[in-house]
């Protein structure tokens, strides 16, 4: 049965298979042969494009038409979904991942966005980076960076680019001094050399600390060499060496104290944070602009660091270090009102080390603030101040400095740069040892004189006359001037007190009084020999008058101009000169005197030129004038040079004048004595009545039995003479 059925259906598929062989044939002689490329015929007159291409008619009936490929990337509307690409092709198109993105599938193109499934291809782990073996693969989104490893620089290539190459960053070498021969800087430099050169990134908290202890070591140990230059180059290295190892350190604060109490505080961050960061530990505290840590320079690894170290051993290398006042003398000097010779410091804090990645701190963008822990002090004392200052090294030394560093009275510091800094203590010298012994010494002298001269003026009964009165008066001013110059002159306190603007007052009235008896002393020349028997001058209240009431009244004037301002000065108990003019109020009226009592001398001088030239002179009248004007001179001339000069006394820049104003004041009060007293021939006769009544031996007048006339007139001249 089977064998019949198949021979039938065979004859059934021949005659199917030559009926659909004879419609194909005549639908081929229907198309049309024309039809342009990328196109099939409908009819023997008209063509149509394949699916992908168009033409300007939907039916091509002209040869000369052509189908053109559609760009379906193009098309509005169309997208290929995130982290993908349309790629357009002949007739078609496909989608792709973009570079860096890949299909969840693992298929190379897609064609609709359902079935987008890009996701980012990680380089660095799957192997597929091209960077350096110095250098670390970081991926990103789409793509991969090489950075290098923290704290090795790149060396070639662009910055982060598969093209980079870093190498591991040098070391400063830590090589002893030329003139250094010192086996404890020997053993250390040997140790660091050692410590640095073994250096492995992932024991930097260890490589650190030891490298702290090493310095700590070496500075517990006594040291015979330049401690300046040791500190400049140790300082230098350490804060190298510091800021190199912090590149290997993880981002954020590190601290450290080591057994000697040096302690080390470090903060690494990103290079681009702009945030006000703070970085401290136990001695000190720092607050300051991220941004300034790099400066203009681009870090490496992109990040930067600061920080702090706090050594209380660095004071046995800048403990003796000197403070430059170059910058701040003169403002010294004029609050002081005196030179600075020399100034005392003492450190009131830990030697506190800052350093940055930039190396370029001369000059900082924005002030860094500190606050350093230091030693309190309950009251400055006058002529001391707590300064903020920094240690600078120059030409292998180096010296202490505030210049570009303020401290306000809360403690807090703040700096336009960075090196090392620490509290202290200055202490400054306004006065020359020398000179001040020498000022005491001489203002007792002429205290003891005018004293002398007093008591001599008071008890010696024959000298005693209207110019004797004078005398005394003159004396008592300089002697009450003197005392209350020795004893009240020196402001201690620093504050001007109204203790210290009295002292001014009564130094400023006690030698304007002895000026205004000196110009009395002209007066009572100009009586004697220009206004001869013209009257006996003033009488003794029109002198006290005079005296003591013209100085008063200057004194009073002087007060209420200025309401005492002008009296007092931070370092001395004298007029101030800052007060513009106000010197003049004791200037002023002693050159007028002295101007004035040198043209009645000159006066008086022609005078007695003149009348020595008469026909029948009075001798024993002239002859007493002529010497009480030439005791008057000399009085002047000894009076006004040391005023003159005692008038620049507190100018700061006026070491010399001091010295010839303290000279001139040691001999002041001697030379009165020994011209007004010792010179005197009944003064003399005087004291050897009263060594003889002390002594118990018989006076007897000293006279020449040989002697006649004209000897007993010379005595009596003498004697008229005398009574100056």
């Amino acid at each position: 049965m089977r064998s019949v059925r198949c021979p039938g259906l065979l004859v059934v598929c021949i005659l199917l298979s030559l009926s659909g062989a004879g419609t194909q044939k005549a639908e081929s002689k229907n198309c049309a042969k024309w039809c342009p490329i990328n196109s099939k015929c409908v009819s023997n007159r008209s063509c149509v494009c394949k699916p992908g291409f168009s033409s300007e008619k939907e039916l091509i009936t002209n040869p000369a038409e052509s189908c053109e490929d559609i760009n379906e990337c193009l098309l509005p509307g169309f997208s290929c979904g995130d982290f993908a690409m349309c790629k357009n092709s002949e007739g078609s198109y496909t989608c792709v991942c973009n570079l860096g993105y890949k299909l969840l599938s693992g298929a190379e193109s897609f064609v609709n966005e359902s079935e987008n499934t890009c996701q980012d291809v990680d380089e660095c782990s799957s192997g597929q980076h091209q960077c350096h073996n110095s250098t670390v693969c970081k991926n990103t989104v789409g793509s991969y960076k090489c950075h290098c490893r923290p704290g090795w620089k790149p060396t070639s290539g662009s910055l982060r680019g598969p093209d980079t190459i870093c190498q591991e960053p040098p070391f400063p070498t830590w090589t002893l001094l030329p003139t250094a021969h010192s086996q404890t800087l020997l053993r250390f430099s040997v140790e660091v050399q050692n410590l640095l050169r073994d250096f492995n990134p992932a024991t930097v908290n260890y490589t650190i600390q030891k490298l702290i202890e090493a310095v700590d070591k070496l500075l517990e140990d006594p040291m015979e060499t330049e401690t300046q230059q040791v500190a400049a180059q140790l300082l230098s290295n350490l804060e190298q060496s510091l800021r190199t190892l912090a590149q290997f350190l993880p981002k954020g604060p590190f601290t450290y104290t080591s057994p000697s109490n040096t302690e080390l505080s470090l903060m690494v961050k990103e290079q681009d944070n702009k945030d006000v960061t703070t970085v401290h530990h136990g001695q000190t505290w720092m607050e300051l602009d991220w941004a300034v840590t790099a400066g203009a320079k681009i870090s490496e690894n992109g990040s930067s660091v600061a920080g702090i170290l706090s050594s209380p051993n660095m004071e046995k290398l800048l403990g003796n270090t000197p403070l430059n006042l170059e910058q701040r003398r003169a403002s010294l000097e004029d609050f002081y009102g005196s030179p600075i010779p020399s100034v005392s410091l003492k450190l009131l804090s830990n030697i506190n080390s800052v350093f940055l990645t930039n190396t370029n701190t001369e000059k900082l963008a924005s002030n860094v603030t500190f606050k350093f822990d230091f030693t309190s002090v309950e009251s400055i004392e006058p002529r001391h101040e707590l300064i903020c200052a920094f240690w600078k090294a120059h030409n292998g030394n180096g010296y202490w400095d505030t210049d570009g560093c303020s401290m306000n009275g809360t403690g807090f510091c703040h700096c336009n740069h960075l090196t090392s800094f620490a509290i202290l203590m200055a202490q400054y010298h306004v006065q020359d040892p020398r000179l001040e012994l020498i000022t005491k010494v001489g203002l007792l002298l002429s205290l003891i004189c005018l004293l002398l001269c007093i008591l001599t003026f008071l008890l010696v009964k024959p000298i005693q006359s209207s110019r004797t009165m004078v005398h005394l008066h003159l004396c008592i001013c300089l002697f009450l001037g003197s005392i209350i110059f020795l004893v009240g002159v020196e402001n201690e306190g620093g504050e001007v007190g109204l203790r210290c603007r009295l002292v001014a007052v009564m130094l400023h009235f006690c030698f304007l009084a002895a000026f205004c008896w000196m110009a009395l002393e002209g007066v009572e020349l100009y009586f004697l020999v220009v206004r001869v028997f013209q009257g006996q001058g003033l009488s003794t209240w029109q002198r006290c008058l005079i005296g003591y009431g013209v100085p008063l009244l200057i004194v009073a004037i002087s007060m209420a101009v200025v309401k005492m301002d002008g009296y007092g000065h931070a370092t001395y108990c004298w007029l101030d000169f800052r007060k513009q003019g106000f010197l003049w109020s004791f200037s002023g009226p002693v050159a007028f005197i002295i101007f004035c009592n040198a043209a009645i001398f000159v006066i008086t001088v022609w005078k007695l030129t003149k009348k020595f030239s008469e026909i029948n002179p009075n001798m024993k009248k002239l002859r007493k004038a002529r010497v009480l004007t030439i005791t008057s001179i000399a009085q002047l001339l000894v009076l006004g040079c040391t005023w003159g000069f005692g008038l620049f006394l507190f100018n700061p820049h006026s070491t010399w004048l001091s010295y010839i104003f303290t000279l001139l004041n040691c001999l002041q009060g001697l030379f009165l004595y020994v011209m007004l007293c010792l010179l005197n021939k009944k003064v003399r006769e005087e004291y050897w009545k009263w060594a003889c009544m002390v002594t118990g031996s018989k006076y007897t007048e000293f006279n020449s039995s040989t002697t006649g006339t004209g000897t007993s007139q010379t005595r009596a001249l003498r004697s008229s003479e005398s009574g100056m």
